[in-house]
């Protein structure tokens, strides 16, 4: 049985139901799972040493679309809205092919385990040139994190009334096809999965209300879960007015997507009665501040989200809207959006932190993951809290929050190392970052 201690660390904060921080802990790990926490002594084959760190639950981002990490800072669509975004991006992302698809979901999947992420969903929607969610896959058990990949799809194109190009778009029947297809090949369930697929049609914009429905009745039937974009902006609430005569919250309830379940991204224009719908129904909300903030969609209601009881998490978004993945930098975004929108007391850095570990766990449905308790599995963030930019911080958690985000210094994942004194594990930064710009320049 394979065993790692991190020993003495300043501070581990379990995310556990008391909230606790322990002062000098140990945690040990053993075969993928937590055996213990607190004073020890313990006996590990690994030993890491955290004197001077903070130790977390690693952070968990709930929505991305890493093959945008190839497309970064476009001229053309620096400045524009979502809708405007898009039709600037969808001819160039048109030209991608496998080898883009993997590699560029290789970048962004370093950058997240950079930031301290152990857990990542993806939302890949748009296949040309034979490109496969599968790319994406690979790419994840090339650099060791937990990815949660969800089949998007787009199937209405600018002929019959969508925003994509035709080109883009596929037939309906071989969308649900290969959905089957990746559920019954990948799909695990248990704890401690790697891999889960989920089914997520890219947005009401984008599909028709026929394979929504459709979509909801296989994820069920597959016993998988549910994601899409929603009420992203205030285009996204008009299109959803004058194409279905109804809010998007309506739209979801209708065709079978809310619950447990289903997780929608952004949900920046929701109404009061949409978030008691969520929350009555357990759907869950992936908030992406920065993304918002670079679009100019707005700000998320947050605050109201978790006062009424709904699950939400963190999300980075593509970094085509981003332009980064790092998961700790939206974190501190989410706090002070609250706080300009609601107050300096709206929201606290401790509070933020949860949202980032135990609530995207909670939103993509691991109960297994999000704190550090024993029995659950070994998915642990090592921040250095002797940097510059926290030199002088009173109070080392709230400054992994308020502080400028440094990257991790260690990262496990299963109890496995992906990230060792702030660089990755199993993978040349410097070659994946050269072959990244050659790909990239070659769609210029």
């Amino acid at each position: 049985m394979a065993s790692t201690l991190i020993r003495n660390a300043d501070i581990v904060v379990t995310m556990d139901a008391k909230r606790r921080e322990l002062a000098g802990a140990s945690v040990l790990v053993e075969d993928g799972v937590i055996a213990a926490i607190g004073d020890g002594p313990y006996l590990a084959d690994r030993v890491i040493d955290a004197r001077g760190c903070v130790v977390t639950p690693g952070l968990v981002n709930t929505h991305h679309h890493l093959y945008q990490t190839m497309t970064r800072a476009v001229p053309g669509g620096q400045d524009a809205l979502l809708f405007g975004w898009l039709q600037t991006l969808y001819p160039i992302w048109a030209r991608m092919g496998p080898e883009h698809m993997l590699v560029s979901a290789q970048v962004g999947l370093a950058e997240l385990a950079l930031s301290g992420c152990t857990l990542t969903s993806d939302h890949l929607y748009l296949f040309p040139n034979g490109s496969r969610l599968d790319d994406t896959i690979v790419a994840a058990q090339s650099i060791g994190l937990r990815l949660h990949a969800t089949r998007g799809a787009m199937s209405i194109g600018e002929s019959d009334g969508g925003l994509p190009p035709d080109s883009l778009v596929e037939d309906e029947a071989a969308i649900l096809t290969d959905s089957i297809r990746l559920v019954d090949t990948y799909h695990n369930a248990a704890d401690g999965a790697m891999l889960r697929i989920g089914l997520a049609p890219c947005s009401p914009f984008s599909v028709s209300r026929e394979l929504m429905r459709d979509a909801a009745l296989l994820a069920r039937d597959k016993g998988v879960m549910l994601h899409t974009h929603l009420a992203e902006n205030d285009e996204d609430i008009a299109y959803s007015l004058e194409k279905f005569g109804c809010r998007p919250g309506q739209y979801a309830e209708d065709l079978g997507w809310t619950g447990s379940d289903v997780w929608h991204a952004h949900c920046v224009k929701l109404d009061i009665s949409e978030i008691d719908l969520f929350a009555r129904t357990g759907t869950g909300v992936a908030h992406c501040p920065c993304s918002n903030c670079r679009l100019g969609s707005g700000i998320a209601p947050v605050r109201a989200m978790r006062d009424a009881g709904v699950n939400v998490g963190l999300g980075v978004d593509g970094s085509a809207s981003n332009d980064a993945g790092d998961v700790l930098s939206e974190a501190r975004q989410a706090l002070l959006l609250q706080r300009v929108q609601n107050g300096a007391d709206a929201i606290s850095a401790r509070e933020v932190l949860e949202i980032a570990t135990l609530g995207g766990a909670r939103v993509l449905g691991r109960p297994d993951l999000g704190s550090l308790e024993i029995g659950k599995r070994g998915d642990i963030a090592i921040w250095d809290s002797q940097h510059l930019g926290a030199a002088g911080a009173w109070d080392a958690v709230a400054a992994l929050i308020l502080c400028p985000p440094k990257g991790v210094r260690d990262l496990l994942v299963e109890g496995q190392i992906v990230v060792e004194g702030g660089v990755l594990a199993r993978l040349d930064t410097r070659r994946l970052i050269a072959r990244q710009n050659q790909l990239a320049a070659g769609l210029v």
